[in-house]
């Protein structure tokens, strides 16, 4: 029987009939068409387009979008559950999922008007991929010291600038885009806007060579003169700032839940190498320095669980979460590059080629405490979030 809260609600470490049922649905397609595709993608640095109307079937580009805009109609912890469970396949393509529901559909979600919603949000959730572009080559860790420009000519806007290590460049065909409208403002000069790929003066640049998630694609955006219709502003001029932390709040939940993927899959492999692989005359998982590793690993990943489910169950209630996303991305991307590390070194020289799985969970794992707000950016955000208490 599921324990829930007073309230009705599941309680934090345990999964409603409905949230299993969505997790083992999940899990279960990752297997049967994800893996398949993995080694292939992972060789030609590029993501199977074959699947993204798979998960459109499923469900998976649109989890909390409501119904009545062609979504699934479910919650932020269902897209929680999904990128984990993705992850422990392919944290590629995981990422593509990650990011259209946590960085694309969430804002338009909260911030777009009633025209953006219903223009865009049928489109994402029916298989169209969203991308979101923040940083620049001077802005990462700042990233309101961002320079692409907007400029308001008659009824439209005109952007010029370039966007770096933008996730799903490749594939997207809607991008939200901070520029900033009046630099004299500051960062309260910074708006979002919603660019199709089509707009005229948009274009996609040089595509990363990266060390993992290597079919993901991560790219440059360039914007020469590029002209966008004077309503595709997400939420208000000069407000862009505030839908961009908002919206980094909600993702970092979501490469918590990338990393606990990753960790769980590599962990996983190792728990079955260690079980088959003989040393000495026995099992090397019958040996107590290893036993002791694995048991800690395991209670390495429960704790970034829960870190992770309770600030994606908070942020369903509409409570306070930020500190709380903060340190589930910080711990979870932390112990991903433990357990992942560990899992080579378990499987000794076949761990460091490419003949078994964990070299390649080992790479995935390490974007984890970059992206979407370094580890030294958590830190200082929970401090911050301490200090205010």
């Amino acid at each position: 029987m599921t324990t829930t809260s007073v309230t009705g609600a599941p309680a934090l470490t345990t999964l409603s009939e409905d949230e299993e049922m969505f997790r083992s649905a999940v899990r279960d397609f990752a297997q049967a068409e994800v893996a398949p595709r993995v080694a292939a993608m992972e060789r030609a640095s590029e993501y199977d387009r074959a699947l993204i109307p798979k998960f459109a079937q499923l469900g998976l580009m649109g989890i909390d979008v409501p119904e009545e805009l062609g979504g699934a109609g479910g919650t932020f912890f269902l897209t929680v559950l999904a990128v984990e469970e993705i992850s422990a396949v392919d944290a590629s393509t995981a990422i593509l999922v990650d990011v259209q529901n946590t960085l694309v559909n969430a804002p338009l979600l909260l911030w777009g008007n009633e025209d953006l919603k219903r223009r865009y949000l049928p489109q994402l959730a029916g298989g169209k991929v969203g991308a979101y572009a923040l940083s620049e080559a001077g802005s990462g860790s700042d990233a309101f010291g961002l320079r692409t420009k907007a400029e308001r000519k008659a009824e439209r806007w005109v952007l010029n600038g370039r966007k770096l290590w933008i996730t799903n460049g490749a594939e997207a065909e809607v991008f939200i885009i901070f520029a900033n409208t009046d630099f004299s403002q500051g960062y309260k000069g910074i708006t979002a806007f919603v660019v199709e790929r089509g707009f005229p003066g948009f274009s996609v640049g040089k595509k990363e060579d990266k060390l993992g998630i290597r079919a993901s694609s991560t790219t440059e955006l360039l914007l020469d003169g590029c002209t966008v219709p004077g309503n595709n502003v997400l939420g208000d001029v000069g407000k862009g700032y505030k839908v961009a932390i908002e919206t980094l709040n909600g993702g970092r939940i979501g490469i918590g839940a990338q990393m606990l993927g990753v960790a769980g899959g590599a962990l996983d492999a190792a728990l079955k190498y260690v079980k088959e692989r003989q040393q000495f005359g026995k099992p090397i998982g019958d040996f107590q320095a290893v036993q002791f590793q694995l048991a800690q690993a395991a209670t390495d990943l429960e704790a970034g669980r829960l870190l992770v489910y309770n600030a994606a169950r908070l942020r369903d209630a509409g409570k306070p979460y930020t500190k709380e996303a903060a340190m589930a991305k910080l711990f979870s991307s932390q112990a991903a590059e433990k357990v992942t590390s560990l899992c080579v070194e378990l499987f000794g020289g076949y761990g460091y080629t490419k003949e078994y799985p964990v070299e390649k969970f080992y790479r995935d794992a390490k974007i984890g405490t970059i992206y979407e707000g370094t580890s030294n950016m958590q830190l200082q955000t929970i401090a911050k979030m301490l200090l205010k208490e």
